[in-house]
């Protein structure tokens, strides 16, 4: 293999990689998301099951009568309300802010209305805003509810998710309004519900009981965020989405829909931390008083063949004194999961690791510098694509040195050429004595024949910490570039199969998008390669013709933003390692190797 050892084990080595991360996170995994159906929920406005002191009994998924649809006498099947309906079903409370729409229902004091004002279902200006939370009995129920809980042997009335509310006439909160919800339960006990908002997704609850009555009343504040049925997935191994938290001595906690499905519930001590639960670009957590003990909990239950999920927390129990008031202070996060919004919270907030809200993955240390840097370019330039092209200019400058190494290296290990003939020649078929020697001639020559797998092996962390960058943060989705890629976390929309939008025809599903940029990849990739001369051995030349093309068809599915740094990255790479070779004296083999594909000449092949 001679020469080209290094350079076909780099080869080796990608396809290992690439090849492996696609069978994990790429087409195969696209097909499962499609092929799952439509998350359903509960219904109805059932009474919370109330929790016990010691957490056994902390309230659980609020029951309804079925998931998509309500079984009535007679096998009639009714479908469940839409989320108009379920709106309405309630007396309601305007919420408005630079960021989120929605309600505050008075029946039960949820919020359960919310719709990010800046995020949209598709990238059509005119297609819905993402909808956080949706009411019990609508079709994808989730929302946030707080209150309290009591020994049911203290016989004292409380308020639950049937009771109504009451509010000041015309109520609406917004950053500068907070809203005011009271409660008196005929016996002594006046509940108020305070209810803030910041200009981002941070709720502030404050939970006050005045009591009236004669006798001490011992009272656990709690929260709970509910989600009726398991909502549609990418489960990909590569981003957590599901039940999440940060809590006591464990810290992060990733738990799936189906652990607890199979497992049953997860109940956590913890003083402070938060707990919730997490889609790829949104998020609601609860954030108990960090200062204070907590019993949390992960948890599932059935209803019919649809589970409802549950992440909760109880606190310590209370005292409110005859002519006393009792209060609490609690945070709910609902919303968009920005990491500069997330940042500024675990950082003026001071809640604990509250970052880890954002999956930066095992690669941490790689993955948000990634971020950072290529966000640096984008408030310069306001194109995630132009960031992306600008970033991969920095990383080529800061591994310059190494990859200068490399070339040079194989430059000389390009001079170096007639004497390894002359040495395959002298030794022939005995390849041991053959190796030998050319071991010996790189040593006396100061040359690593390993060298050259370094710009590509150097390549894989940051295409890692790239994928996952396009693929998790909210910053990335539908950041347009120029042309046709308006998602470069989505796939190049074109294809080489209908002449990129020429033809009036839509390809059927089973055949591959090749688009534009990934054509424009393997393009690059392919001169890249033909710097260097073809190896003599014919197997080795046939994985070298066809490793662009290979690459091209395994790149097309990755976010058109990924494919798009490749085919920069390797015309970076391409210039850098022209300019050294002419630096060294050594013969650019380019013209000369495509000649030799043209006109079907193997002199390419030998040196």
């Amino acid at each position: 293999m001679g020469e080209n050892r290094d350079f076909i084990l780099a080869i080796v080595l990608s396809v290992i990689v690439l090849f492996a991360w696609q069978a994990f996170v790429g087409v195969p995994q696209v097909e499962k998301e499609r092929a799952k159906q439509e998350a359903s929920q509960t219904t109805g406005n059932a009474p919370v099951p109330q929790p016990a002191p010691d957490g056994s009994q902390i309230p659980k998924p609020s029951t309804g009568q079925s998931a998509s649809s309500l079984p009535v006498p007679g096998g009639v099947v009714v479908p469940a309300r839409s989320r108009e309906l379920a709106l309405a079903a309630s007396p309601r409370i305007i919420v408005d802010t630079p960021n989120l729409s929605g309600s505050i229902g008075l029946l039960g004091g949820r919020i359960d209305d919310l719709l990010l004002k800046n995020y949209r279902e598709t990238v059509k200006p005119d297609s819905k805003n993402i909808a956080l939370f949706s009411p019990s009995g609508a079709k994808n129920a989730y929302y946030a509810e707080y209150g309290w809980w009591v020994d049911p042997k203290a016989k004292i009335k409380i308020p639950t998710a049937t009771t109504v509310w009451t509010a000041k006439p015309g109520a609406k909160l917004t950053p500068e309004n907070p809203v005011e919800l009271e409660y008196d339960n005929g016996e002594g006990l006046i509940f108020r519900r305070t209810i803030s908002v910041d200009k981002d997704y941070m709720f502030s609850i404050s939970q006050e009981v005045e009591n009236k009555s004669k006798t001490a009343v011992t009272l656990h504040p709690y929260g709970l965020l509910s989600r009726h049925g398991k909502p549609e997935i990418q489960d990909f191994y590569i981003l957590h989405e599901g039940l999440i938290g940060v809590l006591g001595e464990d810290g992060l906690q990733e738990v799936d829909y189906d652990d607890v499905d199979e497992d049953g519930a997860i109940t956590i001590e913890s003083t402070g931390g938060w707990l919730g639960i997490v889609d790829k670009y949104w998020g609601a957590v609860l954030i108990p008083d960090q200062k204070e003990k907590v019993t949390a909990r992960f948890s599932s239950q059935k209803v019919g063949d649809k589970s409802t999920y549950q992440t909760d927390f109880i606190g310590k129990g209370v005292i409110a004194a005859p002519g006393r008031s009792v209060k609490t202070e609690n945070q709910l996060f609902a919303g968009a999961k920005v990491v500069s919004i997330v940042d500024a919270y675990d950082k003026s907030l001071n809640i604990t690791q509250f970052d880890l809200l954002i999956d930066w993955g095992w690669f941490y240390f790689i993955t948000k510098p990634m971020f950072v840097l290529i966000d640096f370019f984008f408030k310069f330039f306001g194109n995630f694509g132009v960031a992306i092209l600008m970033a991969t200019v920095v990383i080529k400058l800061i591994f310059f040195p190494l990859a200068h190494k490399s070339y040079v290296s194989m430059s000389k290990m390009k001079k170096l050429q007639p004497e390894i003939a002359k040495l395959r020649e002298r030794y022939g078929e005995d390849r041991a004595k053959q190796q030998q020697a050319m071991m010996e001639l790189y040593k006396k020559e100061k040359v690593n024949p390993m060298s050259g797998c370094l710009p590509i092996l150097l390549q894989i962390p940051v295409f890692f910490a790239l994928y996952k960058v396009l693929f998790g943060t909210i910053e990335m989705r539908h950041a347009p570039f120029f042309g046709w890629i308006q998602d470069l976390a989505a796939q190049d929309p074109t294809t080489l199969f209908n002449l990129f939008g020429l033809i009036p025809w839509t390809p059927p599903s089973i055949i591959p998008l090749i688009g534009v940029w990934p054509i424009i990849m393997g393009i690059t990739m392919f001169i890249q390669m033909r710097l260097n001369p073809a190896p003599p051995d014919p197997i080795q030349a046939q994985i070298f013709n066809w490793m662009p093309l290979f690459f091209m068809f395994l790149l097309a599915s990755f976010p058109a933003g990924l494919v798009i740094y490749w085919a920069w990255n390797n015309t970076l790479s391409v210039a850098q390692q022209w300019y050294i070779m002419r630096k060294q004296g050594v013969k650019i083999e380019l013209w000369d190797n495509l000649k030799g594909i043209f006109s079907g000449s193997k002199s390419n092949q030998s040196s």
